[in-house]
Parts: C-alpha cells; sequence; structure tokens
C-alpha cells in the first residue's frame, strides 16, 4: 500500500471535511480550508492518498524563515500505518525545498502519540501555552525543530 503526498485541492475538502470532524472537538470549517487554499499566501497544505483516497492531511504556514504547522490530521481507519510519518516527512520536505530552517506546533499536552511523532522527527519541547484550547482549556506544548 503506497502513501502518495501531494498538494491540497479544493476538490479535496470533501474528504479533508470528514477527517477534520473525526479528528477534532472544534473542527476547522469548510470556509477556513477555501480561505486558506485560495487567499492565504503564508499557507501550504499537503494530502496523504492511498489507493486515490485522501486518508490525511497536513498544513504549515511559511513566516520569514519559520514553518509553523497549523493541522495534521489522518483518517481513523488509516492510523497506525505510517500516513503522519509521511505527513510529516512532507512537511519538512516542503520547509527545505523553500529554505525554512525551522519547524513549530503547538499540540495537546494530552496527546502522547503525536506529540512521539514529533520528538521521532527532531521536534523537542520548547515551552507551555497554558489554556491554548478553547474547547476544555488544556495546555499546548510548544515544539521546536531546527535544521
Amino acid at each position: 500500500m503506497e502513501i502518495i503526498i501531494r498538494k491540497m485541492e479544493i476538490d479535496d475538502l470533501d474528504s479533508i471535511m470528514e477527517i477534520e470532524k473525526q479528528s477534532f472537538t472544534t473542527p476547522w470549517s469548510r470556509n477556513a480550508f477555501e480561505m486558506e487554499i485560495r487567499d492565504n499566501l503564508l499557507a501550504h497544505y499537503i494530502v496523504a492518498a492511498i489507493d486515490d483516497k485522501i486518508v490525511g492531511y497536513g498544513g504549515i504556514w511559511f513566516i520569514l524563515d519559520e514553518g509553523h504547522i497549523t493541522n495534521i490530521a489522518v483518517n481513523r481507519d488509516y492510523r497506525g500505518i505510517g500516513v503522519g510519518n509521511k505527513l510529516i516527512c512532507g512537511l519538512i520536505d516542503l520547509c527545505s525545498e523553500n529554505d525554512i530552517n525551522n519547524m513549530t506546533l503547538e499540540v495537546r499536552k494530552s496527546n502522547i502519540v503525536a506529540q512521539n511523532l514529533y520528538k521521532k522527527y527532531g521536534f523537542i519541547d520548547f515551552g507551555v501555552r497554558p489554556r491554548y484550547y478553547s474547547d476544555n482549556n488544556e495546555d499546548a506544548i510548544i515544539m521546536w525543530r531546527t535544521n
């Protein structure tokens, strides 16, 4: 089973919205994704596909010399088979291609699986944003990766 990483397109949004709703208690709206893809010149989004089915996605903003990961999510039926790894690698490659040497993200303090994935690719804990998530006031761990 080959996982293909490619640029996100508007036509992918039906699948993206399904994954978004599965993955987050406060999912982004379709309109938010459309604005990111069409209007936000800082935003870069990729998808992971298996047999032409969108099974995950990731987004990053390029701000000066930093890449700020906005979101990564994988369809629950495809978790644990390497899709998240491919998405992280895709975002790292995208940064490298654009001379972006530093990457950052926020992750829920309780999301140990995601933290371990990020650590596997060189992200380190850098700080905490107290009560960052509005749905339950959970803290966010700030992580950074430098080349």
